[in-house]
């Protein structure tokens, strides 16, 4: 009688590509932000998953920060659940008057921006029970005119919070459209000191200015009370004259996939949809497990730099879905399953940004959830 091993549960291995982040990475790109920030408390800038890092594994590396930035409630409610106990700053505020007492039974800190804002908070606190307070923090449009109150209605929206028993204290705050440019921060500087001079009488209210661009090349005028970085946290310049490296900073993701085919060229032979490349010569390209649909950016061109077995190339023809291919005529002992290194450790996320005609940004938010994320 021959024995038969009952059929077992298959566990499917994942499609050959992941995403690995750094807490180590994470930790001390905070650091780095520690160092520029002197005594001014940090904001971490969690917002967007954390740039696609992942928000509860992104708060634990960034645990030493002094609070967390972020724009959606139910992230908010994430991180308490989970047992975080810092300020935390919704950066747009209340969307409608229900969201005050969240604020109140989160400990939650409110950006207000526009006197809609201001109506809601103030009925909402007149009708909610108990004697809890609020900080708030009031943003001045300095010259972004994105959010904020401008010039004119700053002092009549101070007047309008600080009168409410139940604010317990009001931060000024102001975002910089260009301090990563060639404008720099001196005018909003200027309209920000002016506007809110009022406000700094006979107590000082305290201010946060700076996001990663000001904290890195202004840190003396922007250090203020509570400073915002963002990027820089993640391990990618906000500069183009300035690599992360330069800073000090490391990456913090790693988007790797693996080669899944091999196709021999010959000169005037195409390559992918729209036949939009055509080999000028005898060419060895290789298939990689990762398209758009992963978050790779479809508009990047041929020659988008690529790391494959640890050595330079570029991307040939346009990406699709789920592949894209590299030009691997150089590197002959790349083969099915060799490892590229799309973004990150080795090649920086804004290396390969600059390239697509993008940010870092994009890149590291676009991550599809089908991404298999490794923690290290």
């Amino acid at each position: 009688m021959t024995f038969v091993r009952p059929a077992g549960i298959l566990h499917p291995m994942p499609r050959p590509i992941r995403a690995t982040i750094s807490a180590a990475a994470l930790a001390h790109n905070l650091l780095i932000a520690r160092q520029h920030a002197g005594a001014a408390k940090i904001w971490a800038v969690v917002k967007a998953n954390a740039y696609g890092h992942g928000l509860l594994r992104a708060a634990q590396a960034l645990r030493e920060a002094d609070g967390f930035a972020m724009l959606d409630f139910v992230d908010a409610l994430r991180l308490r659940q989970a047992g975080n106990t810092q300020p935390l700053l919704m950066l747009e505020g209340i969307f409608k008057s229900e969201d005050v007492a969240l604020l109140l039974q989160h400990r939650l800190t409110p950006v207000i921006h526009n006197f809609e804002q201001i109506e809601m908070l103030a009925k909402a606190l007149d009708s909610e029970l108990g004697d809890g307070t609020l900080d708030i923090y009031l943003k001045v449009n300095s010259g972004m005119n994105r959010l904020g109150f401008t010039r004119d209605k700053v002092r009549l929206a101070w007047k309008a919070l600080a009168g409410n028993p139940r604010i317990a204290s009001i931060t000024l705050m102001t975002h910089f459209a260009d301090a990563d440019g060639a404008s720099g921060i001196a005018a909003q500087m200027r309209c920000f000191n002016e506007v809110t001079q009022p406000c700094m009488t006979p107590n000082p209210a305290p201010r946060s200015l700076a996001n990663s661009a000001a904290l890195l090349r202004f840190p003396e005028a922007t250090r203020a009370d509570w400073v915002r970085p963002g990027i820089m946290l993640y391990g990618c310049s906000p500069f183009s004259f300035k690599s992360a490296a330069q800073i000090g900073l490391r990456p913090a993701m790693t988007l790797t996939a693996e080669i899944v085919g091999v196709q021999q060229l010959q000169a005037g032979e195409r390559v992918g949809y729209g036949i939009t490349y055509e080999a000028a010569r005898e060419m060895r390209i290789g298939v990689l497990a990762c398209g758009y649909a992963d978050g790779y950016p479809r508009h990047a061109p041929s020659g988008t730099p690529v790391l494959v077995a640890g050595q330079r190339t570029g991307t040939v023809g346009r990406v699709s879905m789920d592949l894209l291919c590299v030009d691997l005529s150089k590197i002959p002992e790349a083969g099915v399953g060799t490892s590229a290194t799309l973004w990150g450790e080795g090649l920086p996320c804004d290396e390969v940004a600059l390239a697509a005609g993008t940010v870092s940004y994009e890149l590291l938010c676009a991550l599809a959830p089908r991404v298999p994320v490794v923690e290290i």
